[in-house]
């Protein structure tokens, strides 16, 4: 039986498991590596790299590593910013967050305060969240019978279309 590169293919997804653990596979993968001489050769390079793997030891961080670490990360902290704009703007940013004398952070505070009443207003007022008063259904309905009076035309042509349907 001749074996296609769609079967290697779909068996070589499955290679992984049937290394770790051989009975959860299907047979047929099973069948296949034995069959497949490509598959056969790929378990057994799969099977020695994990065994590569197994044996090797990581190598034990020095004992100075993480206090010069942490050494290296406060002169990166401390260092000036590359370039006249970063350093400008870092420049600005020390003088907002601590300026001489001057509390930015509560003036921040409160502006922001007052744009959100402002524009929250602003909502309310273009929304129109006031409701008018509900007229009474009698009020409509005499308003309906004088905007017919009023309008001769309307009459005339629903005096015709009752002519009509009573006509036929």
């Amino acid at each position: 039986m001749k074996h296609t590169n769609s079967d290697c293919t779909m068996v070589e997804e499955k290679l992984a498991d049937l290394l770790l653990d051989p009975h959860a596979v299907p047979a047929g993968v099973q069948e296949h590596v034995a069959k497949c001489g490509n598959c056969r050769s790929e378990l057994s390079q799969l099977q020695a790299t994990m065994q590569l793997l197994d044996a090797w030891k990581a190598p034990e961080p020095s004992p100075y590593f993480m206090t010069r670490l942490n050494a290296r990360m406060r002169e990166e902290r401390a260092a000036a910013p590359t370039g006249w704009l970063a350093a400008r703007i870092e420049r600005l940013r020390a003088t907002i967050a601590y300026g001489p004398g001057l509390h930015v952070r509560p003036l921040a505070a409160m502006a922001l305060t007052a744009v959100l009443l402002v524009g929250g207003g602003a909502y309310l007022g273009i929304t129109d969240w006031t409701q008018p008063a509900q007229s009474s259904p009698q009020a409509a309905v005499v308003h309906d019978l004088q905007t017919l009076d009023s309008n001769a035309q309307v009459l005339d042509q629903m005096e015709s279309l009752s002519s009509s349907s009573t006509g036929d």
